[in-house]
């Protein structure tokens, strides 16, 4: 998934899933908190994948992840394309108003505008895109 959408959480939580990542996420879709204190949006077979990646971890292992499955709700997005994140998920990920959705290789991510403009600002201001690029030889 790749592209970056600026959108509004409206006074009830729900907020605008763009049609271009509605197309790839399907019909139902998951959302979790994820790193750095944004939410992720998974279609059922990415899901289904990471699902079966944290099944196969040892318990010992697996038990840090718990709270991603605790925290995970299942969206299917309105007539108007609208899902509502829930209160506790826009607590987590600072959700206030402005919010940047943005695609990230198999899943999409939700950010606060602030929170994204600062990493973004980051990677390309740190050089860790550059090396990390280099580490993978691109």
């Amino acid at each position: 998934m790749t592209g970056q959408y600026a959108h509004n959480i409206d006074a009830k939580g729900r907020l605008f899933i763009p049609a271009k990542l509605r197309e790839e996420l399907g019909q139902t879709f998951h959302v979790t908190i994820g790193l750095d204190h944004c939410l992720s949006i998974y279609s059922n077979e990415s899901w289904d994948a990471f699902m079966d990646k944290l099944r196969d971890l040892p318990y010992s292992k697996a038990k840090a992840l718990r709270v991603l499955s605790a925290n995970a709700v299942d969206c299917e997005p309105d007539a108007q394309g609208r899902i509502l994140i829930p209160a506790k998920l826009r607590q987590y990920a600072d959700l206030q108003k402005e919010v940047v959705v943005i695609g990230s290789f198999d899943r999409a991510e939700i950010w606060s505008a602030d929170r994204w403009a600062r990493e973004e600002t980051l990677a390309f201001e740190s050089g860790a895109l550059e090396r990390a690029m280099e580490e993978m030889g691109l």
